[in-house]
């Protein structure tokens, strides 16, 4: 009699854990997935948000004011929704910004973030602070 229950498989390896056949090329470790750049409707809406919560107003003042619609406005600060140009200027209108402040706030969001991730790989480029993209109103 064996000391195993009936409908149990025993699994016997053929070669030990991690082993590679003789010949084998060497295992190669999958690079690491590249850092995703912010996407300018999340920076926009970070911006628009921050603004918002500083003058401690609220998203109802703030979309009545601009003339959009609450729920709109939550989907364009949460990056839900790509905003026209004409919902940014309203709602930074509202919030006492004009388009260009919004987007160059937006901008050094985007700035600092890609900095962040591309250290590594501008080695040797001008580290100049004026680095990034320029968006303009």
């Amino acid at each position: 009699m064996s000391n195993h229950l009936p409908n149990e498989a025993r699994v016997i390896p053929l070669r030990p854990h991690g082993a590679r056949p003789a010949g084998a090329p060497p295992r190669r470790t999958p690079p690491a997935p590249a850092a995703k750049e912010p996407l300018l409707r999340d920076l926009v809406g970070d911006v628009l948000r921050r603004e918002r919560l500083a003058q401690e107003r609220t998203l109802k003042d703030v979309a009545e004011e601009a003339r959009i619609s609450m729920p709109y406005l939550s989907e364009v600060e949460r990056g839900r929704k790509e905003a026209s140009s004409e919902v940014l200027a309203a709602a930074a209108h509202a919030l006492g910004l004009n388009l260009g402040d919004l987007l160059t706030r937006a901008q050094g969001e985007l700035a600092r973030a890609t900095s962040r991730h591309a250290g590594a790989g501008r080695r040797g480029a001008s580290a100049s602070s004026h680095d990034g993209m320029c968006l303009a109103a």
